[in-house]
């Protein structure tokens, strides 16, 4: 475990790191942006994000062997919407099989009402409890989500969101947090939640 403060942001084929980038230079933060495996175990503190489909993200972690390395890092790490997702045990996109951090498995939205749409684009609230995560931001702060796919409720849940149903926003099992909706793209709320992930002690 690094001592030296450094932020890895695991790279992999799955958009939307430059905007994660953005937000954490905005609360003056450098991340590195990397798939070496002595750069990521070496850090701080890890980012686990992702916009993309389930199985072919999966696929280039295990090419690459950054599967086997996630599950076995003792820092803090986010997983943030498609990142969260596959630290979950199953996911319906293509029927993948996930890195099984979080006991939960993703589905793909249903809506028996007819006026929400899939995806998911846009602002919903977050109910969470006392999860870290959420420190000094209020019961349910509103957050900025665009999926097809959720993770089901479970004993991990952290924080939870209804559309349509009830569903994981927030998820944690030990060192291990994850977030279905952008922080980086949700405001205040969302720069204190990264804020707060950042102070989590290693």
């Amino acid at each position: 475990m690094g001592s030296s403060g450094k932020l890895a942001i695991v790279k992999y084929n799955a958009g939307n790191i430059r905007s994660v980038l953005y937000a954490l230079e905005r609360i003056g933060r450098k991340a590195l942006v990397t798939d070496d495996h002595e750069e990521i175990v070496s850090a701080e503190k890890v980012i686990f994000p992702g916009v993309g489909e389930a199985s072919s993200a999966m696929a280039y972690l295990k090419q690459r062997g950054l599967d086997q390395l996630i599950k076995n890092l003792q820092q803090p790490v986010l997983g943030i919407c498609l990142g969260m997702q596959l630290m979950c045990e199953h996911s319906e996109e293509n029927d993948t099989d996930c890195l099984g951090i979080f006991k939960t498995r993703v589905k793909k939205f249903q809506p028996g009402d007819l006026s929400l749409k899939v995806p998911q684009i846009g602002w919903n609230s977050v109910t969470n409890g006392k999860n870290p995560l959420f420190a000094g931001i209020g019961p349910e702060p509103y957050c900025y989500f665009v999926h097809s796919y959720y993770a089901e409720l479970c004993s991990e849940t952290a924080a939870q969101t209804t559309y349509s149903i009830p569903f994981s926003s927030a998820l944690q099992k030990n060192n291990f947090f994850g977030v279905q909706f952008h922080p980086e793209k949700s405001s205040a709320a969302g720069q204190a939640i990264l804020e707060n992930f950042l102070s989590i002690k290693s």
